[in-house]
C-alpha cells in the first residue's frame, strides 16, 4: 500500500495556482498506481508541515511539482517536510524513515530528460509546420539569482532540442536574469519564432508578464517581416502525468517493498468515523449519516431544501475554495465558509472530501484530543524562515501579537502554538475546538508585510 503525494507552490492569493497540481492528483488517482494521492502545498494546506500526517499508508513517495531544481526543491520542501537534507537532490532521490514512515523525497518533474519532447511537442501545437529551414525555438524559464541550478534545466533542454536538428535555431532566455527575454530579437534571425514557456502553469508569468514584456498581442504576432507563436507552458501539458508516474516508479525501484496502513493515521479516522456514524458537528459544517452514506452541508443550512448538490469531493474542494462575497480562501477554516450546498458521499469519498473541507483538521484534531499534538512556538517558526521571510524574525513580539489577532481573529482553530489552551476538540463535541499547531504560511506572510511596513517608515521618518 502506497501514498504519493504532489507538491505546489500554491498561493495566498490566487485561487487558480493549485489547479495544476489538482489535475495531475486526479489523473493519477484515476490511474491507479498508487493506493492514494495527496497534494501538499508551500502557501496552502494541506502545508508542508502538515501533508505527511495526511497519508495513510508508510510508505511515501513526494513529488516536487516544479519546472526546475532550484530554492523551492533544495531548501524549502526538505526543510518544512523535516527530510534532514539541504541542497541538490541526488538522481536517485533521498529516502527518510519518519516516524515509521519511509518518505522517498524525488528531484522535480522538470528536470526528467522527457520533457524535451513535451517542449517540442508544445512548439508543434504553437506552429505545426515548423520547419529545421526558417524556425528557431524560444524556451523562456523564469531563472533567479539565488539558486544557478534554476536555470541548468532550461539549457539542458535547449542543448537537447538543438542537437535533434528539429529548429533551426534554439535559445533559452529567463525572466529574471540573463540573457533576458527581451533580447530575442538580437539573438534570433529566424523569420519565424516558437515561444514556449518552460513553467509549472497558467499565472500572471504565462498570461501577463511575458506577452506584455516582449508585446505579444495572442498565439501568434507579426513583428515586421518576422512570426512569433507564442504556445502553452509545458507544465499543462498531458504527458507530464507520465513523466509524475516514471520518476515515481524510479524512486520505489530503490525500495520496491510496499508499505501497510499507518496505524496513528487509521486510528484517527475509525475516531472520526464513529462520531460520523452518530452525527457530527465539524467548524461551520455538518456531517449527517443516512444508510451507509454521508450527507454534508454547512451547519446555518440545516433545514434547508434548495441546495446544490455536490457529488464528489472534487466538487466540494472547488465549492469551497471562494467564500459566499467571492473572496479566496487559502486558509480552510477561516469563518467564512460559503453556503448554498449540500454533498453526499459514501465512507470512501468522505475521508477524501474532508481532507479538502478542512485539510489535516482530523488528523491533528485527534492528536490534540489525545494530548499528543505538539505545537511550535512562534520563535522556532520564524527561525526556520530563509529568502524574504528571513524578515519575520525581526518582528517584535507586540507586532507578532498584533497581526495574529487580526488574521487568526478570522481562523476556527485554537493557536496552541501562541500558548491558548484547547481543553476540549471536536472529538469531544466540540465544533469549533480545532487546533493550531503552528502558525500558517500565511500568517508568516502577513507579519513579513508588517515588519516591511515599519522598516520602511522607519526609513522615511531617518530621511524626513
Amino acid at each position: 500500500m502506497r501514498s504519493l503525494v504532489l507538491i505546489g507552490h500554491g498561493s495566498h492569493l490566487n485561487p487558480d495556482s493549485a489547479r495544476a497540481v489538482y489535475h495531475y492528483a486526479e489523473l493519477l488517482r484515476g490511474q491507479g498506481f498508487f493506493d492514494e494521492v495527496l497534494e501538499g502545498y508551500w502557501k496552502e494546506e494541506p502545508s508542508l508541515r502538515q501533508v505527511l500526517r495526511t497519508a495513510r499508508y508508510t510508505d511515501v513517495t513526494v513529488i516536487p511539482m516544479f519546472i526546475s531544481e532550484g530554492y523551492f526543491t533544495e531548501t524549502v520542501i526538505p526543510r518544512e517536510m523535516g527530510l534532514g537534507h539541504q541542497g541538490p537532490v541526488p538522481p536517485e532521490g533521498v529516502v527518510r524513515q519518519i516516524g515509521g514512515v519511509t518518505v522517498r523525497y524525488t528531484l522535480p518533474y522538470g528536470v526528467h530528460p522527457s520533457m524535451s519532447e513535451v517542449i517540442m511537442q508544445r512548439a508543434l501545437e504553437a506552429c505545426p509546420d515548423a520547419s529545421p529551414e526558417d524556425t528557431a525555438l524560444l524556451i523562456i524559464g523564469h531563472g533567479t539569482t539565488r539558486n544557478p541550478n534554476s536555470s541548468r534545466v532550461v539549457y539542458h533542454n535547449a542543448d537537447r532540442i538543438r542537437a535533434s536538428g528539429r529548429f533551426r535555431e534554439v535559445a533559452a532566455l529567463f525572466l529574471d536574469e540573463d540573457p533576458r527575454v527581451n533580447t530575442w530579437p538580437e539573438l534570433l534571425s529566424s523569420r519565424r519564432v516558437v515561444m514556449i514557456p518552460f513553467f509549472t502553469a497558467e499565472g500572471w508569468h504565462t498570461q501577463e508578464t511575458i506577452p506584455e514584456d516582449l508585446g505579444l498581442t495572442g498565439a501568434v504576432t507579426e513583428f515586421g517581416e518576422r512570426t512569433v507563436y507564442y504556445g502553452l507552458p509545458v507544465g499543462t501539458h498531458p504527458q507530464i502525468a507520465d513523466v509524475i508516474v516514471q520518476l515515481a516508479q524510479d524512486a520505489l525501484a530503490q525500495s520496491p517493498m510496499p508499505g501497510e496502513d499507518n496505524p496513528d493515521h487509521e486510528e484517527a479516522w475509525a475516531a472520526f468515523m464513529t462520531r460520523a456514524d452518530a452525527g457530527l458537528r465539524l467548524g461551520e459544517a455538518t456531517i449527517t449519516p443516512h444508510a451507509g452514506l454521508y450527507e454534508v452541508r454547512p451547519t446555518l443550512d440545516e433545514g434547508r431544501e434548495d441546495l446544490e448538490l455536490l457529488a464528489t469531493p472534487e466538487g466540494l474542494r472547488d465549492r469551497v475554495r471562494l467564500s459566499d462575497s467571492g473572496e479566496y480562501r487559502p486558509v480552510h477554516t477561516l469563518r467564512n465558509l460559503p453556503r448554498g450546498w449540500r454533498a453526499v458521499f459514501d465512507a470512501a469519498d468522505l475521508r477524501r472530501a474532508i481532507g479538502y473541507l478542512y485539510p489535516a483538521v482530523v488528523e491533528e484534531g485527534y492528536l490534540a484530543s489525545q494530548r499528543a499534538l505538539q505545537a511550535t512556538p512562534w520563535a522556532s517558526t520564524a527561525r526556520r524562515q530563509t529568502g524574504i521571510y528571513t524578515k519575520v524574525q525581526q518582528a517584535t513580539p507586540e507586532e507578532v501579537a498584533a497581526t495574529s489577532r487580526r488574521v487568526c481573529g478570522g481562523c476556527l482553530k485554537t493557536r496552541l502554538w501562541a500558548g491558548d489552551n484547547l481543553y476540549r476538540t471536536f472529538f469531544d463535541g466540540v465544533p469549533g475546538g480545532i487546533p493550531c499547531a503552528e502558525a500558517c504560511t500565511f500568517l508568516v506572510s502577513e507579519i513579513r508585510e508588517t515588519v516591511a511596513a515599519r522598516q520602511q517608515q522607519e526609513r522615511e521618518l531617518q530621511t524626513a
